[in-house]
């Protein structure tokens, strides 16, 4: 599974199609703004590997080395053949732009190798923003942004398709962006404006598909639609960009749905097509490949192994090899029966030879990708293939967490280096230990970070492993004695007594903990956990509470459901949680046992809310209400005070404090002012530095910040689709 946006963490499919147009206006191009003076930071990122879903990676045709990747989330890669990494190309949208690190479709121009544009926006849902093109003459180091006026879903149902982006072969200055519920469009102009695409027949239904693929053979462009019912065309042609009629003899039936994406063999003049009866990644059981033969218009079935049985699985990816006539890649996709493979032919699809039989797989780069399984999986969620058109041996495919490479097919590694897509929970930088940074993760778990610069030797952690975290709590006192809490098929709860190295489950856990585990807190000392259960649909439960390392566990019935606990880091006695229902600070002062209300009248109505305590004292508790501002409490919440200097806080952190400062240094992802970016206050947040800079700002970065108790200066961003960033004064 996929995390997803900010407030919306579950994949998202549409739920109701927009009116059809006739008409879409010219969409204007806004100019980019100007970078601001970079602050002294390094921004990095901390290595882990991938960990989410690649959607789509394209070689450029004309020049030997070059790539593009593209992401659900966490936008799109360049890939540096001298570096042998992938180099980030949209960390400057900011956080007004969060919807927009979803990469829908992205494009290239053979004729001019320097010139690429993407289609970008997470979400077609009526709360989200409209997507936006982005088009550059330098490879993706700058760029030029038109905004349009329909909206794009690069993180629903059907990502996986595609490219629904495509410079047109006989005019570079024309392209085609192929939309899910406004049909298709048409820019004249390299992408500065679009209006809707005259003539084309496809209509809109509901299912949020639209136009899944667009491609060219010679001169003659191809589109996929995947609003058909089965029996109705799903794919059209045209050759003069004006008159659309649906191919002749295009096969159909349950099969053949959903086309999902295409390759032209151009030495064979064939069109290598893969369907699926769903457009994917997920709930895909039937599916086939088919060829057309564009000359003579003659289609032929191709498909390696049919669907059936308890093997249910779709097709996905399609490449063919620019080298040898006839050499084809084809992907499976949603196989969990006898897992996913690449099927490749040297005869045109006669015959096929499964890759994954003789696959050699090394992941001592990435680790977690055996998920706490003696040995990897070949991979799932495969619809992003290519092979490089400069090396037939050389094969790339993507999966829900990596991208797999090989030169010989046979040996397999993922080719990851500088993508980092994870969505990020949770973060505890410890005071003492071999790790500097624990990290709790969408999709991938707990991750013991001893280093900052590989991806953690351990991997995930175990026993059990979880899917997405939901908590992790360190003991203030106790480093060593660490708590997660998340979503496992072998438990729910584990603890550490060496400070995240290595895990087990607690002996129980409350009934509540399977399908709607919450964030977890640990007093001072270690001897009380405090568990509380929020469904993902949003329904909220009582609390429990431990006070024998989670062998048993009591209700808390004066607990306000579905808060998040807050230890006091001086004092055991001492825990806290605020109800962003009513704006109520409670307080316990034993040891949990029961809570009672202090402070009212705060900020309600967003669960988002979040209480911090400041660490080595009792009582001093930090407020960030979002777009409400900060506050704070020195009298364990009792009373707060509006810290003046900040006009919104989204997350607050602690960190080292400055030499001569007797308080430790704040980090905050929030304003001072009118720009939502990331601080420093050195002086109590009696005034604020930002330290980001318009090229590091990675979407929404509103999860968790926290700085390193050992470094000044040092600072950790939790960001939901571009990893942990950490930066360190330059």
């Amino acid at each position: 599974m996929r995390a997803s946006g900010p407030s919306r963490r579950a994949v998202l499919s549409a739920t109701a199609a927009a009116a059809a147009v006739t008409v879409v206006p010219a969409f204007p191009a806004v100019a980019v703004a100007a970078g601001s003076a970079a602050p002294s930071y390094r921004w990095r990122q901390v290595v882990i590997g991938g960990t989410g879903f690649v959607t789509g990676v394209l070689f450029h045709p004309s020049v030997r080395g070059l790539a593009y990747a593209r992401t659900d989330i966490g936008g799109a890669y360049r890939w540096d053949d001298r570096s042998a990494r992938w180099i980030p190309l949209n960390d400057d949208l900011g956080w007004d732009d969060w919807n927009l690190l979803g990469v829908e479709a992205m494009a290239v121009d053979p004729a001019h190798p320097d010139r690429v544009y993407l289609a970008l926006g997470t979400y077609a849902q009526p709360w989200a923003g409209n997507g936006a093109v982005l088009r550059s003459e330098n490879r993706g180091a700058t760029w030029a942004r038109t905004d349009l006026g329909v909206k794009l879903g690069g993180n629903e149902d059907g990502r996986g398709t595609g490219e629904r982006l495509l410079v047109d072969p006989r005019d570079s200055d024309t392209l085609w962006l192929g939309t899910r519920h406004d049909g298709l469009l048409k820019s004249t102009d390299r992408g500065a404006t679009w209006a809707a695409a005259s003539g084309f027949p496809g209509t809109p239904s509901g299912s949020g598909q639209g136009v899944t693929l667009l491609v060219a053979t010679g001169r003659v462009l191809y589109a996929g639609w995947g609003d058909s019912d089965g029996t109705s065309a799903n794919l059209y042609r045209t050759s003069d960009g004006t008159t659309w009629e649906a191919v002749p003899g295009q096969p159909s039936g349950t099969n053949a749905k959903v086309p999902i994406r295409a390759a032209y063999d151009c030495h064979t003049r064939e069109l290598y097509v893969t369907y699926a009866d769903a457009p994917g990644p997920n709930g895909q059981s039937d599916g086939s490949v088919h060829k057309l033969a564009v000359a003579s218009g003659t289609w032929t079935e191709v498909t390696p192994v049919k669907p059936g049985g308890s093997d249910t699985f779709g097709y996905g990816g399609v490449s063919v090899d620019a080298r040898r006539p006839g050499t084809v890649v084809v992907s499976t996709n949603n196989r969990w029966s006898a897992v996913d493979t690449l099927y490749r032919t040297t005869n045109g699809g006669r015959t096929w030879t499964s890759l994954k039989d003789s696959a050699v797989l090394d992941v001592s780069e990435t680790p977690f990708l055996t998920f706490g399984a003696d040995a990897p999986k070949f991979g799932w969620w495969i619809q992003a293939l290519a092979v490089d058109p400069y090396d037939s041996r050389h094969i790339v495919y993507g999966t829900g967490a990596t991208l797999y490479g090989t030169r010989d097919l046979e040996h397999w590694a993922p080719q990851i280096r500088g993508l980092e897509e994870t969505s990020v929970r949770q973060l505890i930088s410890p005071p003492t230990g071999e790790a500097h940074l624990l990290s709790g993760l969408g999709d991938i778990g707990v991750m013991y970070h001893e280093r900052l610069t590989a991806s953690p030797s351990r991997g995930m952690a175990s026993n059990p492993v979880f899917g997405t975290a939901t908590g992790l709590a360190q003991a203030a006192a106790k480093p060593s004695y660490v708590v997660r809490t998340g979503f496992g098929d072998h438990g729910n709860g584990a603890f550490s007594h060496d400070g995240g190295r290595t895990w087990a489950p607690f002996a129980t856990q409350p009934d509540l903990a399977k399908d709607a585990p919450g964030p977890i807190a640990v007093n001072s000392d270690g001897s009380v956990l405090l568990w509380t259960f929020v469904h993902w649909d949003g329904t909220k439960y009582p609390a429990h509470r431990s006070t024998d390392n989670g062998a048993t566990w009591a209700e808390i019935p004066s607990f306000p459901k579905g808060a998040t606990p807050v230890a006091d880091p001086a004092d055991p006695a001492r825990f806290y949680a605020y109800d962003t229902d009513t704006g109520t600070l409670y307080a316990s002062t034993d040891s949990g046992l029961t809570f009672t209300a202090r402070a009212s009248g705060l900020p309600s109505g967003d669960t988002q809310f979040e209480l911090v305590a400041a660490p080595g004292r009792t009582g001093d508790l930090w407020l960030s209400a979002k777009a409400n501002g900060l506050r704070r409490s020195t009298d364990g919440g009792a009373s707060f005070t509006e810290v003046a200097t900040c006009s919104a806080s989204h997350t607050l952190g602690f960190g080292r404090a400055a030499e001569g400062a007797g308080y430790p240094a704040l980090y905050m992802v929030g304003s001072t002012g009118t720009i939502t970016a990331v601080y420093r206050s050195d002086d109590e947040a009696g005034s604020w530095v930002r330290i980001n800079d318009d090229r590091h700002q990675w979407g929404w970065t509103g999860e968790t910040i926290t700085g390193d108790p050992r470094v000044y200066g040092r600072v950790y961003i939790a960001t939901n689709g571009r990893g942990i960033q950490y930066g360190e004064p330059a």
